[in-house]
């Protein structure tokens, strides 16, 4: 992508937006997944999920969020310096197999926010098809003191 944002031309165009095809949505749900947490997804998740690509204008917008992305990564530093100095309650989840991100940014974002909660499931990139239950417990854990504190 950087060579993309850096200079738009057919070509890294092209490069930057491989993954917009069938395979490459499926890799989204299935991508460095070990057999037998990848047999939890079901087929119609990435099926639905192409099938919407696919009607009028929405390459167009997933080509445009590609394009713009260097905008948000541009924004990174003062993210980062933000989070440092405000030190905000913060809850990540990670897919140990998401084939998008490396394992090493959760550390980093750690080292950031050293209070953060930081939980690494035998997931990939779209961990709410095989974890929604376990995620949506650590939510209402997390928020919970939030509540407390109203009362």
């Amino acid at each position: 992508m950087l060579d993309y944002w850096s200079h738009p031309n057919p070509e890294n165009e092209a490069a930057s937006t491989a993954h917009l095809t069938f395979e490459g949505v499926r890799n989204g749900y299935l991508g460095g997944m070990p057999p037998e947490v990848a047999a939890r997804v079901p087929a119609e998740s990435w099926e639905e999920d192409w099938r919407v690509m696919q009607l009028p204008g929405r390459m167009d917008t997933q080509r445009a969020l590609v394009r713009d992305y260097a905008n948000h990564v541009a924004k990174f530093d003062a993210i980062a310096q933000y989070l440092a100095r405000s030190q905000p309650r913060a809850l990540m989840f990670w897919g140990r197999h998401d084939p998008f991100f490396d394992l090493a940014e959760v550390l980093s974002w750690m080292q950031t926010l050293p209070r953060m909660e930081a939980h690494v499931l035998d997931a990939s990139h779209k961990l709410l098809e095989t974890h929604a239950a376990a995620a949506t417990s650590l939510m209402l854990d997390f928020i919970k003191p939030t509540e407390d504190r109203r009362e």
